[in-house]
């Protein structure tokens, strides 16, 4: 609420008084920690919401710095790296005819292809052309641009993740696909990192400098590590256009800010205006929302505050009482922050508190400054909370600025820029810092007998993240934005569709915050970004200690001079200008990015291509400072909608559910996933911050119990696919290591299987038949093929809600459980060529088995290519390699066509798919008696007892499952009428005493022979162990039911647990027995 509350502007052009008891109704009637710090009494009930808030971030705390749990999903063991060591030019194409390893190495893989990619220019949209498969539409997008000061961190992964699948697979479609890459000036967070740098290098404060001096600074330190960012979004594999890179405070784009500037003044939608702001007295600034934090204190606490040697209290309320003048009396209010009582101005009740109804129209005396304050009346004060009177700081405290304009109070600045008291605090106060003069107000408050109590109390610190400096509402004069009539458009336009927001519950959250939205501080009292072109005008024989302000803008001071010429009727030569030295807040200038980057205000051929974007992609937390603010002024300065849908994907957050900040020290660099770091180097990077040295312990206690040996080398591309494997819309995001690690042995499985498949070309006799030629034979090939299909059939659907981890989830499920687990496994017989038919029948078989794995192995890289870049062009072209028959059109599978379920129509085989999950449980079943009867080598004969309908389905499926069930022999047993009817004979009923186990709700009985694949003895002594210990556990669990009461005593989920236990004993128990009369049967028939 903080961050929500002081986001609003409280200027001249305010909203209506409903705004204003909204705002006051949240101070006097919410918990301090859901509102600004405020002077007046706040009560403690709402405050829950905050102080469990805070209870669960002690729990997790507590969870890692004291658990004993073994990260059972990172145990690791050091794979070897290979690397790619032929010599190849910058820019060259890789070798692929040299061998493949024996196994996946990322660094191997990913060596060469991001370079060759660049040069041949498959990420420009000029390359369109080229494209067989181009159609006449295109998807623009932006980056969201990263702070130029950082790196990435595993939240910009997803994002990158996100966005480049996107793209890819647009530009695959044949979309003309222009995804734009930038990054932010950041003024307060770069300006703070070189200020530091300087004082720890070179001793020096920025003052120290001229500020041409200090821009030098800045711009040399951009230039050092502006391409870190760069650097980590290439090893992403982010196909983004380089040649069109934008940063904010480039020449072109500064040159659009101003014009925004000027464009907007000009239209009367920024103006000038006296208002309370978030101020960081350490940096002398207003600071926007986005950088202001919420500490949730639970009580008395002691902080260190920057330009104080000793810690500063907060989490009190103090209460003391004002004396009633010309009479007896006094009136008792309470505030956190008593030095604010120097500006206090008026006390307010509510009009129908009897307390107080004696005290209507009167006034109390200031014990300090002998200033008479009015005891007003207003209905937004809670009779029920603290002591039913509130002092108000209009100039200081953002809901009694709104009722002072309510009730013509005046404002009086008791605290100054650089945090001290100001002269009208009186000789005793003036320039001491405001927290030291906290204790002196108290002070003499109890020397005065006015001081009335003081205790704990829950509240909300707002703190600078930049600088870890206590915020200050201050009032100064700043430039705003009206944000009214633009807000409403932007409602507007989501109400009628034509902004559509992803999901689709944000945009409730959308409304109700635009609904509610004040005017836009975007001053800066900073030196480093878009100095505000706006001129101070001096006159002849002018006064300014007199007059008001009188101001100009321009898009440079020779034009502003004749704007002021013309507007005060003087010659231009007579005119003095001083420009504003304040800048411009970093979100104006980043709302400009989606048109600005594309060289708006001028008509480039890029702005009329792909203006408005396509989409804008990204994370739900800057839904306000960024979305918002974007569609209200493209809208407002290019007459159209800056993009067309926007899609918000959740917070990644850690393993613990913390979220991922630098504050605490858990944020985990994507190139530490890619290429592996020791548990060494993770800590020295939480040592190498700024941490309070409490979260410094718990992120490196996490640390230690998350990556006890670091983490391993998992690429590029298990990243990737990891990350988009997520639910990105809905909850936020838990990110576990262990899932990318898991998705590294997915990259190792898709590695073996075309090192298997290049084999298998490596045998062909004769040509492969193209895709639209390969018709399968095998019901075994046209169950492949049909799942192919519908895999396709699901990727087209995720991309096209944006749902990716449905497409992610189908690619992975085909690659390893359709092709892997099973069709691999039933045509290695096949290309053996140990089949019983003719040469020429065999021969056919293989062929259009190998091209049936081919053109599954080369469509499924396809379909991967946009979650897995790097892997995918390795796999593929070494495909091409291989298949010499191949004339691909395209030389990189980045640009082939993404395949459609339309060109695979002739792969649909519905009625396969339907038969097939019969096929697989009694695979499933069979395994699981060969494993219950300790069956290793040997492949027994199998016989299934099933209707006839179900023997044909087996009958067609009979290889498949000899091959997968490991049995020789599959005999199908018909008992019911119908077998005469079938193809094939139905065979003799199984061995007398055989094993068997039911199948589809025991619709089919399977039946091992293990007379020569089991020592019976061995398995009767097992068994019978077994069952001693069933029955022991039996009697336990039975004994719990018998005692006394137990259905009374007992919670009936804890007798349903224990139901289910007894009723799982005992049919185990009589499957024990069935098997042990086998065996027995068995042996008397070996005897005989």
């Amino acid at each position: 609420m903080w961050k929500l509350t002081c986001g609003r502007s409280l200027g001249a052009g305010s909203r209506s008084v409903t705004r204003a008891r909204r705002t006051w109704g949240q101070r006097c009637c919410s918990a301090a920690a859901q509102s600004p710090p405020s002077s007046s009494s706040k009560p403690l009930h709402p405050q829950r919401t905050q102080s469990e808030k805070a209870k669960r971030k002690r729990k997790r705390e507590e969870a890692i710095l004291h658990s004993n749990v073994d990260n059972i999903g990172m145990k690791w063991s050091e794979k070897e790296k290979i690397t790619y060591s032929a010599a190849v030019l910058p820019g060259k194409k890789k070798d692929t005819t040299v061998p493949l390893p024996q196994s996946y190495s990322p660094a191997y893989v990913e060596s060469c292809w991001y370079p060759w990619w660049e040069k041949q220019g498959f990420f420009s949209p000029e390359k369109h052309s080229e494209l067989p498969q181009a159609v006449d539409r295109y998807f623009s997008l932006c980056i969201p641009p990263p702070n130029v000061t950082g790196t990435l961190h595993l939240g910009h992964a997803l994002t990158v993740a996100i966005e480049d699948a996107l793209a890819r697979w647009r530009r695959m479609q044949g979309y003309k696909v222009l995804w734009v890459p930038g990054c932010d000036h950041a003024g307060i967070a770069t300006q703070s990192v070189v200020e530091r740098r300087l004082l720890r290098e070179e001793g020096k404060r920025r003052q120290d400098f001229s500020r041409d001096e200090f821009l030098q600074e800045v711009w040399r330190w951009k230039k050092e590590k502006g391409e870190e960012i760069y650097h980590q979004l290439k090893k992403l594999g982010a196909s983004l256009d380089w040649r069109r890179a934008c940063f904010t405070m480039d020449p072109g784009f500064s040159s659009a800010v101003t014009e925004a500037f000027v464009r907007m003044c000009d239209s009367g939608l920024i103006y000038r205006s006296e208002s309370l702001v978030n101020w960081s007295c350490a940096l002398e600034s207003a600071i926007s929302d986005i950088e202001v934090d919420s500490k949730q204190l639970s009580g008395r606490t002691l902080l260190s505050v920057p330009g104080y040697q000793k810690k500063v209290e907060f989490g009190t309320m103090v209460t003391f009482a004002y004396p009633l003048d010309g009479q007896e009396g006094e009136i008792a209010v309470s505030t956190t922050r008593p030095e604010t009582m120097l500006g206090d101005v008026a006390v307010a009740v509510h009009p129908d508190d009897t307390r107080y109804q004696a005290l209507h129209g009167k006034q109390c005396r200031h014990p300090f400054t002998n200033r008479l304050l009015p005891i007003i009346t207003d209905r937004m004060v809670d009779m029920e909370l603290g002591t039913g009177a509130v002092k108000l700081t209009p100039a200081h405290d953002y809901t009694d600025f709104l009722l002072s304009q309510r009730h013509s109070l005046p404002r009086l600045t008791v605290i100054g820029g650089d945090g001290t008291m100001t002269s009208l605090c009186g000789p005793w106060l003036e320039g001491v810092q405001r927290f030291e003069a906290r204790e002196r107000v108290i002070s003499a408050l109890r020397e005065m007998k006015l001081f009335r109590g003081k205790k704990e109390h829950p509240m909300s610190l707002p703190v600078c993240s930049r600088s870890g400096d206590v915020i200050e509402p201050l009032l100064k004069k700043q430039w705003f934005v009206r944000c009214e009539k633009m807000a409403q458009k932007a409602i507007q336009a989501v109400d009628e569709g034509d902004l559509e927001i992803i999901p689709h519950f944000y945009t409730k959250t959308w409304k109700n915050w635009l609904t509610n939205i004040s005017d836009w501080c975007i001053s800066r009292q900073l030196w480093w970004g878009h100095q505000i072109p706006a001129y101070q005008v001096t006159l002849p024989d002018s006064h300014t200690d007199t007059e008001e302000e009188r101001w100009v803008w321009g898009r440079s001071e020779s034009e502003a001079r004749e704007r002021a010429a013309a507007k005060f009727g003087v010659s231009p030569n007579a005119v003095v200008l001083t420009q504003d030295p304040d800048v411009l807040d970093t979100w104006f200038s980043s709302g400009l990015f989606p048109f600005a980057m594309l060289g708006w205000p001028h008509q480039t051929e890029d702005l009329k291509q792909f203006y408005p974007n396509t989409i804008l992609e990204t994370g739900s937390d800057l839904i306000f400072f960024w979305v918002a603010r974007m569609v209200m002024l493209g809208t407002e300065l290019t007459g159209q909608l800056p993009f067309k849908q926007v899609l918000f994907h959740s917070l990644v957050r850690d393993k613990h559910g913390r979220k991922m900040s630098k504050s605490l020290g858990n944020v985990i660099d994507p190139l530490d996933v890619i290429s592996g770091v020791s548990l060494e180097r993770l800590q020295e990077k939480v040592t190498e911050g700024n941490l309070d040295p409490k979260e410094k312990a718990v992120a490196m206690e996490a640390q230690r119990k998350d990556f006890p040996n670091g983490i391993p080398e998992c690429g590029t591309d298990a990243l990737r696919f990891a990350l988009c494997s997520y639910k990105a819309q809905g909850e936020d995001i838990s990110l576990s290591v262990s899932q990318v690690l898991s998705s590294r042995h997915f990259c190792n499985k898709m590695w073996q299987t075309v090192r298997f498949t290049l084999g298998a070309l490596q045998d062909l006799e004769a040509p492969l038949t193209p895709l639209p030629e390969t018709f399968p034979v095998s019901r075994i090939d046209k169950w492949i093929c049909s799942r192919l299909y519908s895999a396709v059939e699901q990727c087209e659907r995720g991309f096209a809600s944006y749902e990716l981890h449905t497409v992610t989830s189908a690619l992975h499920s085909f690659w390893l459980h359709s092709l892997c687990d099973v069709y691999l496994e039933c045509i290695k017989p096949v290309l053996k060529q140990q089949a019983t038919e003719s040469e020429g029948e065999r021969a056919v078989e293989k062929q259009v088995a190998t091209a049936v794995l081919y053109h599954c192995v080369s469509t499924s890289l396809c379909l991967l290519s946009p979650f897995m870049p790097f892997l995918t062009e390795e796999l593929w072209q070494r495909l091409q390699t291989a298949d010499l028959m191949c004339n691909s059109a395209q030389t990189s599978v980045c640009v082939q066509p993404y395949p459609t379920s339309s060109q695979l129509a002739h792969w649909h085989f519905p009625q396969e798919e339907a038969d097939f999950p019969l096929v697989q449980e009694v695979v499933r079943v069979a395994r699981a008696l060969r494993a219950q009867y300790h069956i290793t080598k040997e492949r027994p004969d199998m016989w299934a007892v099933c209707t006839p309908d179900q023997a044909q389905t087996l009958h067609s499926f009979r290889s498949a499952i000899c091959v997968l069930g490991r049995v020789s022999n599959l005999h199908l047993y018909c008992p019911q009428e119908g077998s005469k009817s079938l193809p094939f004979h139905s065979s003799l009923p199984p061995p007398e005493g055989s094993p068997f186990c039911g199948v589809d709700d025991h619709s089919i009985q399977l039946h091992l022979d293990i007379q020569n694949s089991v020592n019976a003895d061995k398995q009767i002594i097992h068994l019978s162990q077994r069952r001693e210990m069933l029955l022991h556990r039996l009697q336990q669990s039975l004994s719990q039911t018998r005692v006394p009461n137990y259905t009374e005593k007992v919670p009936e989920h804890i007798q349903q647990e224990t139901g289910n236990k007894i009723a799982a004993l005992e049919q185990e128990l009589k499957s024990i027995e069935n098997q042990l009369l086998a065996l027995e049967s068995m042996k008397k028939n070996l005897k005989s």
